[in-house]
């Protein structure tokens, strides 16, 4: 039997980041009236006076589980105009999942590509292009709580080159960022190092790329790889990220 795990987090208003979505839920006795207003009906039209709840979200393309395009990074990449999310091919969106457990790595830490060489040598693996890198922090488990951007190691802008140069077009981390955590690039910015700020972001100028934020439960995968990975993004043109219902599949 084909085990799927949800490596996605949930849109709820409880979400405690720096741009928490909101959320008006509209129950069906309340929508019978609203729409008894605009179809010039009566609300007892409508069987027991209800009718389809729905909601109103306002939010970022940014806010839960989403892919960011090329395009994000910066208007081009590698030369050319850069892909927005619409523009993603969908071969890089399914393909075999690689965890890399950074988890014991500190808030603020940065894993850089000599700590990806030695997590994937400790595994006795050897990356493929178009393999999905899922990097391992735990730092969804504090996804309600106040200061949810500070709380993550990141990967640093010669790790994601490491990944990129081995063929890897997909990689993803549990956290509210890929880069390391904000304030501590911020720390660092003011102490005087520009070039670590969003420097795996930037990188998206010179190689393109896609990351994955803001996963979760990468914990419950019962093996480092020997899987499949599902994380295609909504369709919205033009758009610079994409939410993804993000799978890990076991057969």
């Amino acid at each position: 039997m084909t085990l799927i795990i949800d490596l996605s987090t949930p849109l709820t208003p409880r979400d405690k980041s720096r741009r928490p979505p909101t959320i008006q839920y509209v129950d069906h006795e309340a929508s019978a009236g609203r729409s008894a207003a605009v179809y010039g009906i009566n609300t007892d039209d409508f069987r027991e006076g209800r009718y389809a709840a729905i909601e109103h979200i306002t939010l970022t393309t940014h806010d839960t589980t989403h892919m960011d395009a090329p395009w994000h990074y910066h208007p081009t990449s590698e030369g050319k105009p850069a892909k927005t999310i619409d523009e993603i091919p969908l071969e890089w969106c399914y393909g075999d999942g690689l965890v890399l457990d950074f988890h014991h790595k500190k808030a603020g830490d940065r894993i850089d590509a000599e700590d990806i060489q030695k997590a994937l040598d400790a595994l006795g693996y050897s990356l493929k292009p178009f393999d999905i890198v899922l990097i391992r922090t735990d730092a969804y488990l504090h996804r309600e709580e106040e200061g949810f951007e500070n709380v993550h190691p990141g990967v640093t802008r010669d790790g994601t080159l490491y990944l990129i140069d081995h063929g890897i077009k997909v990689m993803g981390i549990d956290a509210w960022g890929w880069d390391r955590s904000l304030d501590a690039m911020i720390r660092d910015l003011k102490a005087g190092d520009s070039e670590q700020f969003w420097e795996s972001h930037y990188l998206g100028k010179e190689k393109e790329y896609c990351h994955l934020e803001r996963l979760a439960h990468l914990d419950k995968i019962p093996f480092p790889f020997g899987f499949k990975v599902a994380v295609f993004p909504v369709t919205i043109e033009g758009a610079s990220a994409g939410w993804v219902r993000a799978v890990a599949i076991i057969d």
